[in-house]
């Protein structure tokens, strides 16, 4: 399967401001040498020499993470405004095609972009809703009507489904979907992806708690051994203290979290708005020396970007 990331922020929708695009420039500048503008082969070698904080972007869309399977079936989490990008890509394509959306909870930063999801108004499509909540059609549709939104879901010609999922999940094709409910105000719930011995788990808006850590056989069987965790990592170790019950995580705790159940491959995602990329860019270098320094080598840490693919 692979992972493509439409939206990585938390809370609320981030651009880039021009004074930050200001920054990034003069920042770049100053780093120039005459050597450095001497050829097409010197100027590219200074560019792929600048850190990723300066050269590029996390982006400023809120969550929205697309997975693809061997079999070529579309799965997405969460409807944040990343969502409308890849719509955009999807319509780009000009060809029907079927998607299947999971929430992981309705707080606006993970459903504010549904309405602007063009492949939802054609009618070609199908596109199939997921969630434990029972009342979640409501919940969609009682955010795009007024005085919310002057379109309703009634308008939106893909053949809708509604599916209400219990602690076994959904098995679309040769991919199993389980959810896990997560320690997060109102709720929130991770989902495992599992297909062919592979497996990736997507954790938004998650609080870590102590019994995320107890060795049951239910944990083991969710968590261990993850080929991917996706997983919330908005905050500093201090912040995170401050702001218990929150309802996100730290970095630190990620990584203690990753190393407990052997997770292969940890993605730092819902990014805090607040933050620059260059203070993003230090968490993750922060992380990746904590996770140096842990009995439990060889985990592969990640920054969740827009345009970001994996393969798992």
């Amino acid at each position: 399967m692979k992972l493509r990331f439409w939206g990585a922020r938390g809370s609320i929708p981030t651009p880039l401001t021009p004074a930050k695009l200001k920054s990034k420039i003069s920042s770049i500048v100053q780093r120039i040498s005459p050597a450095d503008l001497e050829s097409q082969e010197s100027r590219e070698r200074f560019l792929a020499r600048l850190p990723d904080y300066l050269f590029s972007t996390v982006g400023g869309n809120t969550a929205c993470v697309e997975v693809c399977t061997d079999e070529h079936c579309r799965l997405i989490f969460d409807a944040g405004t990343g969502i409308r990008e890849l719509g955009k890509a999807i319509m780009e394509q000009k060809r029907a095609c079927a998607m299947h959306l999971f929430m992981s909870h309705f707080h606006w930063d993970h459903l504010q972009g549904l309405p602007f999801f063009a492949p939802a108004f054609d009618p070609r499509n199908h596109l199939a809703f997921y969630s434990p909540q029972p009342n979640f059609r409501s919940i969609l549709e009682g955010q795009m009507r007024a005085p919310y939104f002057p379109i309703t879901m009634d308008e939106m010609a893909a053949k809708k489904e509604f599916v209400v999922l219990s602690g076994e999940g959904v098995q679309i094709g040769g991919v199993r979907v389980r959810p896990r409910a997560m320690s997060h105000p109102g709720g929130c719930y991770s989902y495992a992806i599992e297909e062919k011995g592979k497996k990736a788990i997507y954790s938004t808006d998650t609080e870590l708690d102590p019994k995320d850590f107890d060795r049951t056989p239910e944990n083991e069987e969710y968590f261990g051994d993850a080929d991917a965790l996706i997983i919330d990592a908005q905050y500093t170790l201090g912040e995170a203290i401050e702001k218990q019950y929150w309802g996100h995580s730290s970095f630190s705790l990620a990584a203690d979290f990753a190393s407990s159940w052997r997770i292969k491959r940890l993605i730092l995602f819902h990014h805090e708005p607040s933050y620059s990329d260059q203070k993003i860019d230090s968490i993750l270098k922060s992380a990746d020396w904590y996770l140096s320094h842990m009995e439990e080598k060889g985990i592969q840490v990640v920054l969740a970007r827009e345009g970001l693919s994996i393969d798992v």
